[in-house]
Formats: structure tokens, sequence, C-alpha cells
């Protein structure tokens, strides 16, 4: 029998499984972020890392991260191929209480949600055979690198650089990489720049799976169900929660009314934020780093103003920016009565430069992986492709097509959701959800509006005695008109 803890174990199944909860929460969270005709396309490529890193890891990227030391930089890459010499016997380096080839599967949930991060920023970009081909190589020569660095044996750790959970090896890299790719790539034009969300539901709904998910990604780093444990999954809620209610006062302040997209972004900040710091601070640190984490990240875009980079969806600003502050704030609020680093002028200097090294690694090897790739054919949709929608464009499907959307202009600018159904002799309303300025005053006042938001009348249209009023267009969930094309036209 190997020396394995049944419920240390139990612990770390659970925490792989929340791990992996969360690339399909970040799939929902950016797909409720973008508009509805590229949904498909920016959860895909989340689900693509999903297959693709796990092949990697398989043969050859955990023996580069996790095998034999080669000159502080990287494994070596036979120890561990193809699963070699990982079983069920524990490892006396890495989470010695745990099956070996379980902590192989925990820090594979980590290779792929790492490049899935930086999806976010390029949206609009990428075409399939591009993206493919930078998964591959930014995990091979940035993502595989960096953990070996830092939690594989490499000089960095040798330095003395702490990351509890992947503040610097997930969130700065990702972060460095996503600003990397958007300067690389330019802007979009003008007139495609501008992206409302298409289903704040399903963003939401990506955002609780993420805060979940989180829990395993932090309290697992401990490697046991311990007190450490228990320090890391405290310290995460709290400072999660802190950050949401610190971008909600920031929010409210600047824009004078908060809003729902606004405290999810914030609440992943401060998720970000803690994560290098979850088990080495006490509790009430981390109700300080989750406000200074959204703090940072929220002013962060005052970065992205002045120098007016397209980060279509503010990775660099949440997690690039998070994973920096949370970083340095190790060398601030850690403590050796939580775990053995403690805080101080050294530990900071060594925090600082880890966080500048991995930064400036990851964005200069991505810069230099975009410049090989585009050699080989274009890596970048056309504009065409763009305002037809990349998910018919690229794979012939539609997020809504079954959803009984019609003439659905969800995440497109109003004013091209307003062209489009006048060219369908459709009379909108100012707002999206107003009842037609014309119709009769039914209830209390409101033309025609009624509660939860009824159907407007349109032309050849009939009223049904006795028939429920039906779901209105703003609010996509009114059946179609007989022969009315029932996809959305965003």
């Amino acid at each position: 029998m190997y020396p394995v803890d049944s419920g240390d174990t139990t612990f770390i199944v659970l925490c792989t499984a929340l791990v992996l909860l969360m690339t399909p929460g970040l799939a929902f969270f950016y797909g409720g972020m973008v508009r509805a005709k590229n949904v498909l396309t920016i959860m895909m490529q989340s689900f693509m890392s999903m297959g693709i890193i796990a092949v990697i890891w398989i043969f050859g990227g955990f023996s580069l991260a996790y095998g034999p030391d080669i000159g502080g930089l990287f494994g070596s890459l036979s120890y561990h191929f193809a699963l070699d010499n990982v079983g069920a016997e524990p490892s006396p380096v890495y989470a010695p209480t745990v099956p070996f080839i379980l902590f192989f599967a925990y820090q594979l949930m980590f290779a792929i949600i790492t490049p899935a991060l930086i999806t976010g920023a390029p949206v609009g970009r990428f075409n399939t055979r591009g993206y493919i081909q930078f998964l591959i190589l930014w995990m091979i020569l940035v993502y595989i690198p960096v953990c070996h660095w830092i939690w594989g044996g490499g000089f960095l750790s040798r330095l003395g650089v702490a990351d509890f959970a992947g503040g610097i090896v997930i969130h700065v890299s990702a972060g460095f990489a996503a600003l990397s790719t958007v300067l690389f790539f330019g802007p979009r034009r003008k007139e495609l720049r501008r992206i409302e969300p298409s289903n704040l539901p399903l963003m939401a709904a990506g955002a609780g799976l993420l805060w979940f998910g989180w829990f395993g990604f932090n309290a697992g780093g401990a490697y046991a169900g311990d007190a450490l444990a228990a320090y890391a999954a405290t310290n995460t809620t709290i400072a999660g929660s802190v950050a949401m209610t610190v971008w909600l006062i920031l929010d409210w302040h600047d824009a004078k009314r908060p809003s729902f997209s606004g405290i999810l972004v914030g609440a992943v900040a401060g998720l970000a934020t803690i994560t290098p710091c979850a088990g080495y601070v006490p509790p009430w640190a981390a109700i300080l780093i989750g406000a200074i984490g959204s703090a940072v990240c929220y002013y962060a875009k005052g970065i992205q103003s002045y120098f007016k980079f397209d980060d279509a969806l503010e990775v660099f600003r949440a997690h690039g920016m998070g994973g920096v502050t949370g970083g340095l704030l190790v060398g601030v609020f850690a403590s050796t009565a939580i775990n053995n680093v403690g805080a101080g002028l050294h530990q900071f200097c060594v925090q600082l430069l880890g966080v500048t090294v991995v930064g400036a690694y990851s964005f200069g090897v991505t810069w230099i992986i975009l410049r090989i790739i585009r050699q080989f054919g274009p890596i970048r949709v056309s504009d065409e492709e763009l305002r037809k929608g990349l998910d018919e464009s690229l794979y012939g499907e539609r997020a809504y097509e079954t959803m009984n959307l019609p003439g659905s202009a969800a995440g497109c600018p109003r004013d091209e959701a307003g062209a489009g159904m006048a060219a369908e002799g459709i009379r909108t309303a100012e707002t999206p959800g107003d009842a037609r300025a014309d119709a009769p005053d039914t209830t209390d006042g409101r033309a025609g509006q009624r509660s939860g938001g009824a159907e407007q009348a349109r032309p050849g249209d009939k009223a049904r005695e006795g028939e429920p009023p039906r779901a209105g267009r703003a609010g996509g969930r009114g059946r179609p008109a007989p022969g009315e094309d029932q996809r959305p036209d965003a």
C-alpha cells in the first residue's frame, strides 16, 4: 500500500473537478459579454483548450513542468512523458499524501484554463487556424516554462518567489500575453469595436461557476484537507466579496449608477488578486487585498484609455493587473503563522522580480509566437466575417438558432439593431423592452407596457381571444410570426 491519505485524496479529487468546472464557467462568462453572433466562437476557444492542452500535458508538457530540473529552466522531457513514472505512489516533493497521478490531473486543470483566459482580449480577431497554432505554441513556450520556474523547482522558486495558487504563473502570464496579442493585432474597426453584453444572465452564471471553482483553485494549493486549505478557501471568498463591493461603490460614484456586468468583473478581479496570497495571509489581510485589488483593476482602465489598446473584455485589466497586485502583496501581508512565507522588504523585492520576469517573458514570447505563425498564413478574421458574425462565418452555427428570438439584435449597437428591424418593417421603441409609443394605454398609463414585457403589436398580427400575451421582442421570449426568420441578426 502506498502512503496515501484518503481524506487528502478525496479533497484533491474534489478540487480537481472544481477547477475543471472553471473553464466552462469562463466560456459562459465570456460568451455572455460578446455579441450574440460571436458567442459560440469565444466559447469554443475555451473548450478547444480542454482538449488540445490535455494532449500536450500528457505527451511532454507535465514532464517539462515537473520533471527533474535542468538548469533551473525546464524539467526533463522524457521522465514523465506519456505518464511514465506517474502512478498511485505519491511524490515526496509534490503533494506527498495524495497519488502522484492525481497531482498530474490537478495541475492539468490549471494548464487548461490559462490560455483560455487570454481569448477574451483579442475577441473578433483570431481565426480558428491561428488560434489553434497560438494555443499549442503558447502552452509549450510560455506556460510550461513559467510553471517550472515557480512551481517545478526552477530558478524563481530557488530565489524564493511565492505564488500559492497561480497569481503569477496563471494570471500574470495570461494577462501580459493578452496585452501582447491586442497590441500585435491592433484595434478592430471603430464601428465593430463597441460591445454590449448579449446575455447578462449567461455572464452571471459564468461568474458564479468561476467563483465556485475558485475554492478548488486556491484551497487545493494546500494539497491536503487541513487548516491551510481552510485559510485559503476563506480568504478566497472574503477577497471576492470585498472586491465586488468596492467595485460597486467606485462604479456608482463614477457612472452615477452601478452595473451588473461591472460588479461581476469586480468579483473576478478580487479573486485573481487573492490567488497568489490565499495560503499565505490571515483573513484580515484578505479584506485589504480584495479592496486594493478591486481599486487597482478598476482604475487600470486609465492605462487602456491612455494607450488606446483594444482589449475587448479587459483581460489585462482584471487578470494581468490583479495578478501583479496580488503577487506583490504577498511581500506585504504574508504571515509565518499561516505558512512558511513572511512579509518583508526582501520578500517584496523577490516578488517584484518574479512578477517582472514572468510578465516581460510572457509579453515578449507571445509577440514572437504571433509573428511566427503569421508567416504561414492569415491568422486574423476579415472585417466581412466579423460583420456577418464569426459563429456563422467560421462554423456555420448560431448560438440562438432554436431559442425563438425573431429579429433579435442582442449584442449589436442600437443603430445596427434599429436598422435591421426597420428593414423588416418593424417599429422600434427608444429603449429595449419599452412598448411602442403609439400603442394604447392598457393598464397604468404606460403605453402598452405590461408586467414582464408584453409583445408589441406587429403588422399582420391578430389578437386571439383568451390567448395569453406573448413575450416581447426585446425580451427575447416571443414566438415568431408565421414565415418570419427565427434567427437573430446580431
